[in-house]
């Protein structure tokens, strides 16, 4: 070895544990699809922050909504592949890759906000975490979103079921379109940043989504009439490719530990609030707002939930989950 390398290597052997001498953090890039405004997206910064904070700078977590890295429908792909290192994505788009996430989504299932507050420390979550894992993810944040839906239309309120006949309407996912189509609709599953140019042109007649994201996703642009309904309940988890998460330290472990368990608290608190000040901007959007009675709820219930209970009762995974969620 010449003596500048001698030098060289050296010179690295002490300057290790040198104070002052600060290491490269890790990259840490987050791909989500929601719009700046939206609720969700503002806890997704505030948990990245924390993770910043609590790594003590390891971790340079770097976020992209809105699609602007990876589309929505590509982020479980990237992430497992190792493209990417993190992604938030809606229970819903998991689809046939674990079809049982869509157990969370069954019609009118879950209106109990405390549900959410119990629910990353619940059997039900660690039993779909380790179902993650076996798909190539580590959960790491589970982020409530809404239990309070819009059906958004133009022209006429969707509120009976036979209101929904011939309706072109945004699916979800198998199971849940099986529910709308129960109803006589059309349904078409597509990712959220791409419905308002759907309404827009009328490839869609009616939309479905959170009553916060009709606000920031602005569909009182296209839409005039909706339909406030607990119909679903989606959340948004954070993930990370396994193989990434295990090179970590265990200072930077323990920081997505704990800030996804704080952000959980956070979306809940968010969610609230968003859900329940919606409907009352939708109004000052000059658009028209009905809040589903009970009676109607009953009706939409009484035709979409048996349909969405057929497509799991022959799999032991979902029977097994559904009893999990049974025990929050």
């Amino acid at each position: 070895m010449s003596k500048f390398k001698s030098l060289v290597a050296a010179i690295a052997i002490a300057m290790v544990g040198v104070p002052g001498v600060v290491e490269a953090a890790t990259k840490m890039r987050c791909s989500h699809q929601l719009p700046p405004a939206h609720h969700v997206a503002q806890v997704i910064e505030r948990w990245a922050e924390e993770v910043r904070t609590a790594s003590e700078g390891e971790l340079d977590v770097q976020v992209f909504g809105s699609d602007s890295l990876v589309k929505a429908n590509q982020n479980i792909t990237a992430v497992a592949k190792g493209d990417i290192e993190c992604a938030f994505s809606l229970n819903f788009q998991w689809g046939r890759t674990l079809p049982i996430m869509n157990v969370t989504v069954a019609p009118f299932a879950f209106g109990d906000l405390e549900i959410w507050r119990k629910w990353p420390d619940s059997e039900a979550a660690k039993f779909l975490e380790e179902k993650l894992l076996e798909k190539g993810v580590r959960n790491i944040a589970w982020l409530f979103q809404t239990n309070t839906s819009v059906f958004t239309s133009k022209g006429r309120f969707l509120v009976k079921p036979e209101d929904f006949k011939g309706v072109k309407l945004r699916g979800l996912n198998a199971a849940f379109d099986a529910a709308l189509a129960a109803l006589g609709a059309t349904p078409t599953s597509l990712p959220g940043s791409e419905v308002y140019q759907a309404l827009a042109t009328g490839v869609l007649d009616a939309g479905l989504t959170d009553v916060a994201a009709a606000v920031s996703r602005k569909y009182y642009e296209v839409q005039d009439h909706f339909t406030v309904v607990p119909v679903i309940s989606a959340y948004l988890h954070g993930y990370v490719n396994p193989k990434w998460y295990d090179g970590l330290s265990d200072k930077s472990k323990a920081a997505l530990e704990s800030a996804g368990k704080k952000a959980a608290l956070w979306a809940v608190e968010a969610s609230e609030k968003a859900g329940a000040a919606a409907p009352d901007q939708l109004r000052e959007k000059g658009v028209k707002v009905h809040i589903a009675t009970p009676e109607e709820i009953k009706a939409l219930e009484a035709i979409m939930r048996p349909a969405f209970d057929e497509k799991f009762a022959t799999d032991p995974d979902a029977q097994k989950l559904i009893e999990l969620i049974g025990k929050i």
